[in-house]
């Protein structure tokens, strides 16, 4: 991995750079602009909002001693088709989660963000899974949750709130479910639509319901759930992974948990447990599939974000998050030729390197990986592509780079992804891919803080 980054040789001329800043600037604005009130609010004023009855005793709990880390995430992506009227009204909806860290108390996050109207959640609950690949649960980890001590929450469109903490004791590496239940229609319901784990519904309120006989229908989306944060005494930070279908783990096996952030998470906590000198960091995966670095797509919030106008909401605003690592670029030298040139991409990466910094977190940024052979592949791309690596390679643009190209790609066709690590695509690695890039990344590279400007 290389580390470093500063001006030099290489960089773009001043005035040229300038002006690139300049209309990164103006793209950022004009996106935040767009669903500002939707990513500014953070659920705590939502609490006005509630009313319903009491939890039962010993269900949530005050928060102990340890540190509030995410265990799990995901990035509202867009609004589900086929649910703009009623959304998902009168179902109860189980969302399956797989954790990287443990903990002993459990707060959730769901959002309204694509919602044209409130959406009333009367009942919501949490629960370890009784098994890899079911609804079921097990009995004695069922708990309701509550926000502002209430069962009912209405969260505005745009919106999002989060829970009371729940007394449950969380295992790494546990699939999680967590059930809500709306009884009104709420229209366009918020999703994450390649989850590659599958979630279930059932009709009615079933949220308190341990066994799985009501949940008939599984599916690959996860619906309104963002967050899944515990009180960890094995972690002291989340560390945020923030990309396109890569990241998302496009491809991957599904309900298997095999992508390259699985797999760094896994090697975060076996270094912990073996007292390594390493970070003490979970990892939460904020990728979107499609994702480009400079352009959304339509809609008012827009659909699939750009990475610069979503970096606040997923990844700045995420628990207790000490570093993050960028996978970005790919999609723009594909589809937005009009904007995807070398000198802008890399703008963009150094504004989300400076938003990061401003806040003291650690960057690594990765390397734009092969895509020889895959539709969009031109040689003009080629180019761009092996430019963009180029200057990030050189310690110009993040505090540390991880190689993918170099850990992917066939030795004998740079242009190309290695075949076993290809998914078939071209585009997109496979799970043996996937383990190779979460293998590569160097776990001392993710402590410390930002660096300090001279």
């Amino acid at each position: 991995m290389t580390r470093g980054r500063d001006g030099g040789a290489g960089a773009p001329p001043t005035k040229h750079r300038a002006l690139l800043a300049a209309i990164v600037t103006l793209i950022v604005a004009i996106s935040a602009a767009i669903y500002a009130g939707a990513s500014a609010d953070d659920g705590s004023r939502d609490h006005a909002l509630q009313a319903g009855g009491r939890l039962p005793r010993g269900d949530a709990a005050p928060a102990s001693t340890g540190a509030w880390v995410g265990a799990w995430a995901t990035a509202p992506a867009a609004a589900e088709p086929g649910t703009e009227t009623t959304g998902l009204a009168g179902r109860s909806v189980r969302n399956v989660v797989h954790t990287s860290v443990g903990g002993t108390g459990a707060r959730i996050t769901l959002s309204n963000l694509y919602g044209q109207s409130p959406l009333t959640v009367t009942h919501a609950s949490i629960a370890l899974a009784a098994g890899p690949d079911t609804a079921a649960a097990i009995a004695d980890t069922m708990r309701r949750l509550t926000f502002g001590g209430s069962a009912r929450v209405i969260i505005p469109a745009g919106g999002q709130v989060m829970s009371d903490t729940a007394r449950l004791a969380i295992p790494y590496g546990a699939n999680v479910l967590v059930t809500t239940y709306s009884p009104i229609p709420s229209g366009p319901v918020t999703y994450h639509p390649q989850a590659r784990q599958t979630s279930y519904l059932a009709d009615g309120d079933r949220t308190a319901d341990v066994t799985a006989v009501a949940y008939t229908t599984p599916t690959p989306y996860w619906r309104y759930l963002t967050a899944l944060d515990v009180l960890s005494h094995e972690a002291d930070g989340t560390v945020v992974a923030f990309g396109d279908s890569i990241t998302d783990g496009a491809r991957s096996q599904s309900d298997a948990n095999h992508r390259w952030t699985d797999v760094l998470a896994a090697r975060l906590h076996e270094a912990a447990g073996d007292g390594r000198d390493t970070p003490r960091y979970s990892v939460v995966n904020e990728g979107i599939s499609g994702n480009r670095l400079l352009t959304s797509r339509p809609g008012r919030p827009a659909d699939n974000p750009s990475g610069l106008s979503r970096f606040q909401r997923d990844v700045l605003e995420r628990t207790n998050v000490k570093a993050v690592v960028v996978v970005l670029g790919v999609n723009d030298v594909l589809n937005s030729p009009e904007l995807a040139d070398r000198d802008a991409i890399l703008t963009g990466l150094r504004t989300l390197v400076d938003r990061a910094h401003a806040r003291g977190l650690r960057v690594v940024g990765a390397t734009i990986t092969p895509f020889g052979g895959y539709g969009g592949y031109t040689e003009a791309r080629e180019t761009m592509r092996q430019e963009v690596n180029e200057e990030i390679r050189s310690g110009r643009v993040f505090d540390t780079v991880v190689d993918f190209d170099k850990a992917l790609r066939d030795p004998y066709d740079p242009r190309r992804m290695r075949s076993d690590y290809d998914s078939g695509d071209h585009l997109h690695p496979g799970d043996k891919g996937y383990a190779r890039m979460g293998a590569v990344i160097d776990l001392a590279a993710l402590k410390g803080a930002a660096p300090v400007k001279a």
